[in-house]
């Protein structure tokens, strides 16, 4: 990887503040450096999966190229024909400038969300996708109440705490992270993996569908038990908490689907 000017690497280094300073950064944990002979297309997979988790709103900045790239373990060029896709896809735009970067464009989905959730639903094998869910979501809590790493009780709170305070509009980012940071504490990285891709395709049907106030309510309910039950080290009750939150996710879901 070619050396950069100073300039240019103090003007990435102090986007990546004010990215993370704006809560735009997505966990480091989510990227990973990529294998050696697909660059590009490991490259475009990982940020894929970071705009359709949602971690990035609309509106906000992806973190600094320098330091995408350095997550990534690939050269700048490479990661700049990226963005370049999916800027020709319609999903980001660059902006130039003193606050200028990398900016995730708004989700073309109507309100309804009827074309465009028929369009993703047959993309996907919709039940399986649930079934999966509930196994890696399930799995997680028990492993969690099982012992958290230290400083994993605080995160846990923090990211509950989130949740509860989010606005509507941020509701379903705060959750999806509140998932993650369960998926992240379970002690396996190949289950966490698993779920941010599960996750990934689930946040493609409930970006069409409308939120519910009644239904984020309920789930504020069992987020707040799911995690208790982790916290007092009740494996069981984890996981059967978590599995009633995912059979509610599902109803939801189908409901919408029929």
């Amino acid at each position: 990887m070619a050396a950069d000017t100073a300039p240019e690497t103090a003007r990435d280094e102090a986007a990546g503040r004010e990215a993370a300073e704006s809560g735009s950064a997505p966990p480091a944990s989510l990227l990973r450096p990529v294998r050696a002979g697909n660059g590009f297309e490991e490259t475009l997979e990982q940020v894929l999966q970071l705009l359709r988790l949602g971690l990035v709103p609309p509106g906000e900045r992806l973190p600094a190229e320098r330091e995408l790239a350095q997550h990534l373990g690939v050269s700048r060029v490479t990661l700049r024909e990226v963005l370049k896709v999916l800027q020709d896809q319609g999903m980001v735009e660059s902006r130039r400038g003193r606050y200028g970067g990398t900016f995730v464009l708004p989700r073309a989905c109507a309100v309804d969300g009827s074309d465009e959730l028929r369009r993703r639903v047959a993309a996907v094998d919709v039940e399986d996708t649930l079934r999966f869910r509930e196994v890696l979501e399930t799995g997680a809590a028990g492993l969690c109440a099982d012992g958290l790493a230290d400083g994993g009780a605080a995160r846990l709170r923090a990211a509950l705490e989130a949740t509860q305070g989010a606005r509507l509009e941020d509701y379903r980012r705060q959750d999806t992270l509140l998932h993650l940071t369960l998926a992240e504490l379970s002690g396996s990285r190949s289950l966490a993996d698993r779920y941010a891709a599960v996750r990934a395709t689930l946040n493609e049907l409930l970006d069409c569908i409308p939120l519910l106030v009644r239904n984020l309510e309920h789930s504020q309910q069992q987020h707040a038990a799911v995690v208790e039950a982790v916290l007092d080290r009740d494996a069981e009750a984890a996981r059967e908490i978590m599995r009633e939150h995912c059979a509610g996710t599902a109803a939801l879901l189908r409901g919408f689907l029929a």
